[in-house]
């Protein structure tokens, strides 16, 4: 646990000042933006919306607390993460044994606004008093591989023993989860004492699957490409945020910090669609087939500042 929560923050291992610099200063300015964009419309809206279920609050004495109740609630978001540099190791199987190297660190990044895009979707179900609720959170983010970037290497390729520094894109010319870093999450929610009448702070914490689109090749041509979807092992979040309740809708700016510890499998296959790949990876498995290429083990830690909307169903 300890490690978990230093990972990224000592600073000890190499990385690129600029693209960091850069990454970071990007990730910075596009919150603030979001969130100062987000509150001013939600101002606005909240100004001209003179919401019945407020007056009634007030006359009930409940200025001070939000009305709610059983809901459910749909809603979409987007917004900008930071990855931080981890070491990835990559160790064939099969007919490959005499691979086994590690990568370290490898400078994540996510280009959040490129198509693919960040996006999210979330359900959820608020229960009696609206205080607590669960719900289901399915995050689409990307971690690419900065393939000029130098890094340490150490181990195999094809049973030759790799230098112990050089550029990534030296020994692989694709390493990334791009369409993407996908996060599938079960989600619990609990509602924080009321700002006023509209504002409902709120936290959460769940957990669940990553299902990635690994993207992966030698450079040396020396094996397939590795393009699919895939089952890649566990992952988590903890969050916290705000929601702001209109008439129909609710607007909220929320703080994720989530981690995924990856054993993508490099099955050397050309998938298509997110279920047929996962259908073909468990057809894999009752077969007994380990994957062609071995495994890629890295974990992917990410802060996160999201904005959405929500559309309250029912009461």
């Amino acid at each position: 646990m300890a490690q978990l929560l230093t990972l990224g923050w000592t600073g000890e291992a190499p990385r690129s000042p600029g693209r960091r610099t850069f990454d970071v200063a990007a990730a910075l300015a596009a919150g603030v933006m979001i969130t100062v964009s987000t509150a001013a419309a939600v101002m606005e809206q909240a100004r001209i919306d003179d919401e019945p279920a407020q007056a009634q609050g007030r006359k009930a004495g409940a200025g001070s607390s939000v009305a709610v109740g059983n809901e459910t609630t749909i809603g979409a978001y987007t917004g900008v993460p930071y990855t931080y540099p981890t070491a990835a190791h990559i160790k064939g199987a099969g007919d490959n044994p005499a691979t086994d190297f590690t990568i370290d660190p490898v400078g994540w990044y996510t280009d959040p606004f490129k198509s693919p895009i960040y996006y999210g979707a979330r359900v959820a179900r608020w229960f009696s008093g609206g205080k607590t609720g669960t719900g289901v959170d399915f995050i689409h983010s990307k971690a690419i591989a900065p393939l000029d970037d130098e890094a340490n290497f150490s181990g195999t390729l094809d049973g030759q023993p790799l230098p112990a520094r050089a550029r990534i894109r030296d020994v692989v010319k694709k390493l990334e989860f791009s369409h993407g870093h996908n996060m599938l999450l079960l989600t619990g929610f609990l509602r924080l004492p009321s700002i006023g009448a509209r504002i409902s702070p709120y936290v959460g914490a769940g957990g669940g699957v990553l299902l990635p689109h690994t993207e992966f090749a030698y450079t040396n041509g020396s094996r397939p490409r590795t393009y699919e979807y895939n089952y890649a092992g566990p992952a988590g979040q903890a969050l916290a945020g705000f929601e702001i309740r209109l008439s129909r809708l609710s607007v909220f700016v929320e703080y994720k910090f989530t981690y995924g510890h990856y054993g993508a499998p490099l099955s050397e296959a050309e998938g298509s669609w997110l279920p047929l790949d996962l259908w073909r990876q468990v057809s894999r498995w009752f077969a007994g087939e380990a994957p062609a290429g071995g495994h890629i083990s890295t974990e992917v830690v990410s802060h996160q500042v999201v904005s959405g909307l929500t559309v309250r169903l029912a009461r």
